[in-house]
């Protein structure tokens, strides 16, 4: 439990949430009710162990920041996650309602261990140890098989080391859903065509052998549509999708869009995952260096490739 003012406002409420959720406890010396919630609350800090952070805002000394957070009544409790206010409650309750009230919001047990394990799965990965880093993957998601960003780079790392099967099955479950989830459906497309290498005989020819079927008749979308499958199968993203755009310029709906849908789903895996808090978020680096406007954009080549191919997209629609 922390004491906040206005000095230390940002860094222990604000900044902290991004990492941590905080619970904001409005309270006043006079205040009895105050003094039935203020050590159910502690209590319950320590019973999380570090799942949640408590403050405590002496509402009658800090009245800038009561005012702000619209308080009328003490005890009043506000939850913020990465720096926003995302629910609260009134009233002294009893340690089992507050315990339902955090449980709806504060990461489960299992679900820090999963984050770690992910975590520690990145570690392995940039040391270049593949197996370890799936088994760690593997074990996030078997302790929290709801952490979507654990089972999208496992799924991915298997399509990448050839785990094909196993990959299909961690989809399974995110491809049922409606709406379907983009990145995940770029996975599917991805594995489909590492499967269609693996299983059809146009998978082992050499590109020369397209160009020269394509040659004869430029309209063969399913010709050209196997080139791109075996481009993307290799790796080769930005070939396969202009493969891909000569199709969707020729014939936008050709096979229920499947050009387009490709087209879209390689963008989505070259897309670089969101900053996790703290890591160069905000135009900064991680050293704090300011990246803002179009120097940073010329800093990113990565950026400015996903760019140029949404733009290409973009008119061969229009």
């Amino acid at each position: 439990m922390i004491d906040v003012t206005v000095q230390n406002f940002e860094t222990e409420v604000i900044a902290a949430s991004m990492q941590t959720p905080v619970l904001v406890d409005f309270w006043a010396p006079w205040c009895g009710p105050c003094k039935t919630l203020g050590p159910i609350l502690e209590q319950l800090e320590v019973e999380y162990a570090g799942r949640f952070k408590l403050v405590k805002i002496d509402s009658d000394q800090e009245q800038q920041l009561a005012g702000a957070f619209g308080i009328r009544s003490i005890p009043t409790c506000i939850l913020l996650k990465g720096g926003q206010p995302v629910d609260g409650f009134m009233g002294a309750l009893p340690a089992g309602q507050v315990r339902q009230f955090l449980d709806k919001h504060v990461p489960s047990e299992d679900a820090l261990v999963a984050e770690a394990q992910a975590d520690e799965a990145d570690e392995l990965l940039e040391a270049g140890d593949t197996q370890a880093a799936l088994a760690k993957l593997a074990d996030a998601l078997a302790h929290d098989p709801a952490n979507d960003d654990a089972r999208f780079d496992y799924a991915r790392l298997l399509i990448a080391t050839g785990g094909l099967d196993e990959a299909a099955a961690t989809l399974a479950e995110p491809l049922a859903r409606e709406p379907r989830p983009l990145r995940f459906d770029a996975l599917d497309r991805w594995l489909q065509a590492v499967r269609f290498v693996h299983q059809d005989e146009r998978g082992n020819w050499p590109v020369e052998q397209f160009d020269a079927a394509i040659a004869q008749n430029k309209r063969d979308f399913d010709t050209r549509f196997a080139k791109a499958q075996a481009l993307l199968a290799e790796g080769q993203w930005t070939a396969s999708m202009d493969e891909l755009l000569e199709i969707i310029l020729r014939d936008k709906k050709w096979n229920d869009e499947a050009a387009r849908k490709t087209y879209v789903a390689i963008l989505e895996l070259l897309t670089p995952p969101p900053q996790k808090p703290g890591a160069g978020a905000d135009g900064k680096s991680a050293g704090g260096i300011e990246l803002t406007g179009k120097a940073a954009q010329q800093q990113d080549p990565q950026a400015e490739l996903l760019s140029s191919y949404r733009r290409k997209l973009s008119m061969a629609l229009n």
